[in-house]
């Protein structure tokens, strides 16, 4: 699996591109065949806290992890526990199905999972523990920041006054607003 490694205010040493190398080299081992997409690695650091993002995107999914800390070694250690720990979820839920169809083909490898490292049980369970119901008021984005934050939320979901779809508008954690829009 190839990676782009790029710095955010931060220069990309040699020993920092080995250690990124070196940790997300541990995934090959969960994949029958190497993946060819291309995956990218964003190091960066914000308020002196060091930030490792990786995405990895895949037939049908999409696998991306964030952490921040004090030390960009140990965000590095924590994003590769992270996609360990989606894969593993991911890679039990694409086997019961193919074991439902009685497929034998698999994105990923039979017991790639180590004892240490095996699923609980609760962790495979996705439960809804509420569900709300309410009328997308029109809006513009403007408007919906200001009834996101008025609410306290860090999202809010609105009908675009100027599109007609509906749209997500978001705080990021830079302090900034992100606006998801319909394809």
């Amino acid at each position: 699996m190839n990676f782009s490694i790029r710095g955010q205010q931060i220069e990309v040493t040699e020993a920092l591109r080995d250690y990124v190398d070196k940790k997300l080299s541990r995934l090959d081992k969960y994949f029958d065949a190497p993946p060819t997409s291309d995956g990218t690695v964003t190091l960066s650091v914000v308020r002196g806290l060091h930030a490792v993002e990786v995405t990895i995107p895949l037939i049908g999914v999409v696998l991306r992890a964030e952490d921040r800390s004090d030390d960009m070694y140990a965000s590095m250690d924590a994003v590769v526990d992270k996609l360990e720990r989606q894969i593993r979820k991911h890679k039990t839920k694409i086997n019961r199905k193919l074991r439902q169809k009685g497929a034998k083909d698999s994105l990923f490898v039979e017991g790639a999972t180590a004892g240490s490292m095996a699923l609980d049980e609760s962790d495979d369970e996705l439960e809804v523990v509420r569900t709300k119901r309410f009328t997308l008021k029109p809006m513009d984005v403007e408007e919906a920041i200001l009834q996101m934050n008025m609410v306290g939320h860090n999202f809010f979901v609105f009908s675009n006054i100027d599109t007609k779809e509906v749209n997500v508008v978001y705080k990021r954690n830079d302090g900034k607003y992100g606006l998801i829009e319909q394809d």
